[in-house]
């Protein structure tokens, strides 16, 4: 049953079909990344003009037990009828896709057809969501679908198929996320994930239009109340003057400096490079955006000499990188990139929070820099469409979300001039 040895350290021996001299379908122990029992991941990988893709077999084994996996042990036997049941349907996709296009393989139209086969459960359909966003380098979005799934998983099991998820099922599922403690917010966002699994599974015809549970007159996905992120330009100044540690002091400059840049989230800031800086105006595209919108927009910020000035301090005595701020110097893995990130966004919240608490100032992170640069230049008097532009928010509407508490400051504040003096 094993007919190679893999080239790579990594993998093991690999069974292997080749189809028109230029697809090649291997299932592998992918010894890359073991679980929790030190077990690894037996997955599926296809090859085309060097272009590859993984796809999970939902199966795990020890290195031995790969090894011995022609044996004639009970364990081995199962082991090897269950991974041939799968390689053998992949195969199968694989000469489906060949025969209705021309003998021409394409990955879009695979990935459409296993779904439609294979993703019989929800959770399986989770499962493949995940691995194609984590191959796609979407770190971000393959850990929330991740943490989605392991939701789910706790309100109910690990097989959950299609017609469970009706008008019923997501109301037990919001109302159990509530009763344990999570906020409107966070359970938008899972439904709003299952609804995005659930859009997919009508156009693979995993699911009939007529059993969606969303919509008009079904199950409507919660909405958190925003909460005012925003700081006053007074309070920004007063968390600048304060005195700090020199530690806190590089925090508080990052904080800063987002601020500044037109409310540039973290994973931005880490990617800036000395040569998006052009005639003192510094440019960069969204990494939340750039791979969904049909137009790309790049944004744009000025140059103040305070930006240049926190740039110089943190690059005081080291060799100039290309990037502005020295994080992902060397790192090229979309893993490890996402950790540096998230390090570098818990290390300025733990500063800046500890800072602002001792001038008064409870709430704040890394996202009130963005929702403060908007709603200082909104008390300044600028357009709300120059500050959509300089967000990158394709419309107004999405600004608008970052100005309420503006807008109920500005309530308050002229009904009082209602009050006569007496």
């Amino acid at each position: 049953m094993i007919n190679e040895n893999s080239k790579d350290r990594k993998e093991l021996p690999v069974i292997k079909d080749n189809f028109n001299d230029s697809v090649i379908l291997q299932t592998i122990l992918d010894q890359r990344r073991p679980n929790k029992e030190k077990l690894f991941p037996i997955r599926y990988r296809i090859t085309q003009n060097r272009k590859q893709f993984y796809y999970g077999t939902g199966m795990y084994c020890s290195i031995s037990d790969w090894k011995d996996i022609d044996s004639k042990k009970t364990e081995s036997i199962k082991l090897r009828n269950s991974i041939k049941k799968g390689h053998d349907s992949m195969k199968d996709n694989i000469e489906i896709v060949l025969e209705n296009n021309n003998q021409l393989f394409s990955f879009e139209k695979f990935n459409n057809l296993t779904k439609k086969n294979l993703s019989d459960t929800i959770n399986s359909a989770f499962l493949a969501k995940i691995e194609s966003t984590k191959v796609a380098g979407k770190i971000g979005t393959s850990i929330f679908y991740g943490c989605a799934l392991q939701s789910i998983i706790k309100f109910k099991d690990d097989k959950i198929k299609f017609p469970d998820i009706t008008v019923t099922w997501l109301e037990k599922y919001r109302d159990y996320m509530i009763n344990n403690g999570a906020s409107y917010t966070t359970v938008g966002m899972y439904c709003r994930a299952i609804r995005s699994i659930l859009n997919e599974a009508i156009k693979a015809g995993t699911i009939r239009e007529r059993e969606y549970p969303f919509g008009k007159g079904k199950f409507e996905i919660p909405t958190g109340e925003g909460r005012n992120m925003a700081l006053t330009i007074q309070q920004v100044g007063e968390l600048m003057r304060t005195d700090v540690s020199i530690t806190e002091s590089k925090y508080r400059d990052l904080w800063f400096f987002s601020y500044l840049c037109n409310g540039i989230n973290i994973a931005d800031l880490c990617r800036l490079k000395h040569s998006d800086i052009k005639s003192d105006i510094i440019s960069f595209y969204r990494q939340k955006t750039i791979n969904t919108l049909k137009k790309k927009v790049k944004i744009e910020a000025v140059m103040l000499p305070q930006m240049k000035q926190i740039i110089e301090r943190w690059n005081e005595g080291k060799k100039q990188s290309e990037y502005l701020f020295p994080f992902l110097n060397g790192i090229a893995d979309p893993v490890q990139i996402k950790k540096t990130v998230q390090n570098v966004t818990r290390m300025i919240n733990e500063h800046i929070k500890r800072i602002a608490m001792r001038i008064g100032i409870n709430e704040i992170s890394t996202y009130t820099a963005r929702h403060s640069y908007a709603t200082v230049l909104k008390r300044s008097g600028t357009s709300i469409s120059f500050i959509s532009e300089s967000l990158g928010h394709t419309d107004t509407k999405t600004t608008q979300s970052y100005l309420d508490s503006f807008e109920k400051d500005e309530q308050i504040k002229n009904a009082n001039k209602l009050i006569p003096t007496i």
